[in-house]
């Protein structure tokens, strides 16, 4: 069951295979639970997105077009606005852009699997980040992990919303060259 590409365990949940269901939530689970955690920096909460990314997915599966993207982008697509909504409901106190992206590891106190979680994938992302120059940095972790508008960001950041959308745009670009980049060098 694991060779079987993502489409066909998409297809196999929205079917209601329960091996299917299995094998599609044991292949992304980690990933999902990843950016929920790195989101929301609370195990509890991050669970409870997990769980409802993958019920989600179940429920909408049928809606699902590869055209548009991979299952992958898909699937965290789902997880990273549900962890962003969870955080918006806790309506925590503000947290400055750079302490997010400055965060190198896991917490002392986690626990192995969370570690294992957030380990390898996290760290390359931190430094595909830290790559960024920081008002373009700045701009997409305010919008990728609060959620803000590109008006939202113009304000805070005192710059016209067009300049808020290029920072965006530009930031974006640049981080999937250098994760590809880095994907392709270990697939050699």
């Amino acid at each position: 069951m694991w060779s079987v590409s993502d489409e066909a365990l998409l297809a196999g949940l929205a079917s209601g295979e329960s091996d299917a269901a299995v094998a599609f939530i044991r292949r992304f689970q980690r990933r999902v639970y990843g950016l929920a955690i790195t989101i929301l920096s609370d195990s509890g909460a991050a669970e409870d997105v997990a769980q409802e990314t993958f019920a989600r997915a179940w429920r909408h599966a049928g809606a699902y077009d590869p055209r548009r993207a991979p299952v992958a982008t898909w699937l965290l697509t789902i997880a990273r606005n549900l962890a962003i909504d969870a955080l918006r409901m806790r309506r925590a106190d503000p947290v400055d852009p750079e302490i997010l992206v400055s965060m190198q590891s896991v917490s002392s106190d986690a626990g192995p699997e969370e570690r294992a979680v957030v380990g390898d994938d996290a760290h390359r992302l931190h430094a595909a980040l830290r790559e960024l120059p920081v008002d373009q940095r700045r701009a997409l972790v305010l919008a990728a992990f609060y959620g803000k508008t590109a008006r939202e960001i113009g304000e805070s950041e005192n710059v016209p919303v067009g300049t808020a959308k290029t920072r965006i745009r530009t930031a974006m670009i640049k981080l999937r060259q250098s994760l590809l980049v880095e994907d392709d060098e270990r697939d050699v």
